[in-house]
């Protein structure tokens, strides 16, 4: 009986920080392929990239800043399978891993009930005032007048997958209106998530608070710009905890600074990691995280599990949680 493993070479091109390393799911991981290439660093470019992955025929791809372009992808003759580490594929070029045969798989709603938490959880953080005022009080200062309260508030929900859906329960949960958005809405949709949807311009005029939780496409991209900002309420809050590129950054740093919002909650940017200095580390209106939304332990070890089981299913021939079917085997 044949000892021979799934696969000649398993590349993991951009394991930085650590998350895969260290965890019952890389020992998984290794026993699929008779040789494993292990980086901790994210590859600069695209040509550093192709070099990790040349001779890849299984890809674990952990960081969405790294890019699968159709040159990528094309440049990696042997690859059958790219397991994502998360739920968005902008980063992926879809249709030309289909035309190459490569099957791409990702690790759908398994951080929904973590993100849709921690994008809650900066909105009260901005309405509240947590951060500034933690650093008021650390500096010797004390009393700052009024916060914001939530309850009694409209959300509103922009994008309504399972991270949206959940958005919706966690808005209701303390006490708020809910209102949402979605590209394909219909009466069914609306009676069986409990909410009404609205046009993005409606939503806009009405919501306290703008939660985005859309995938990145060519509808989503600069969803929210300055004829959005125009809309929203002086005294509302965005949060992001989607895709920076689904939102005008310069537009979004403008409102801000002109009063024209009242704050942001951001877990995501136009590029990742954030550049030092940024504008938006100089605003005091804005909460600052590190595309950490979906990094709760328990959560993160679900979609570690998930992405290795889309390269053993892939192996046993009926793989699963599939975005794009190749047809390399």
């Amino acid at each position: 009986m044949s000892n021979r493993k799934p696969f000649a070479l398993l590349v993991v091109p951009d394991d930085e920080p650590p998350v895969l390393s260290g965890t019952l799911y890389e020992d998984r991981a290794r026993a699929l392929a008779e040789t494993v290439e292990w980086h901790f660093d994210r590859p600069l470019d695209n040509d550093e990239t192709v070099a990790r992955m040349h001779n890849a025929e299984a890809v674990i791809n952990i960081r969405s800043s790294v890019q699968f372009t159709r040159e990528v992808l094309a440049a990696c003759p042997a690859l059958k399978i790219l397991s994502v580490w998360g739920t968005g594929v902008d980063h992926v070029d879809l249709a030309a891993a289909e035309e190459l045969g490569i099957t791409v798989s990702n690790t759908p709603a398994y951080g929904a009930p973590y993100v849709s938490e921690h994008a809650l959880t900066l909105a009260l953080a901005v309405s509240r005032q947590i951060v500034i005022n933690d650093q008021h009080i650390r500096s010797g200062g004390w009393t700052r007048g009024f916060i914001n309260e939530l309850y009694g508030k409209t959300l509103g929900v922009v994008g309504t997958g399972a991270i949206g859906r959940r958005m919706i329960q966690l808005g209701k949960g303390i006490g708020m209106r809910v209102v949402a958005w979605t590209v394909h809405p219909s009466p069914e949709r609306a009676a069986e998530y409990e909410v009404e949807f609205l046009s993005l311009d409606d939503l806009l005029r009405q919501s306290d608070v703008v939660s985005l939780h859309v995938a990145l496409t060519e509808i989503t991209r600069g969803l929210i710009g300055r004829a959005q900002f125009d809309l929203m309420k002086d005294t509302a809050i965005l949060v992001n905890t989607s895709r920076g590129p689904a939102v005008d950054e310069e537009a979004l740093i403008d409102a801000l600074e002109n009063g024209r919002i009242a704050g942001a909650g951001l877990d995501v940017f136009q590029a990742e990691p954030l550049a030092p200095g940024h504008r938006l580390t100089q605003l005091e209106n804005v909460v600052l995280s590190p595309h950490a939304g979906g990094m709760a332990y328990n959560g993160t070890m679900r979609g570690l599990e998930m992405s290795v089981e889309n390269l053993e299913s892939f192996a046993a021939g009926s793989p699963i949680y599939v975005v794009a079917q190749g047809s390399r085997r």
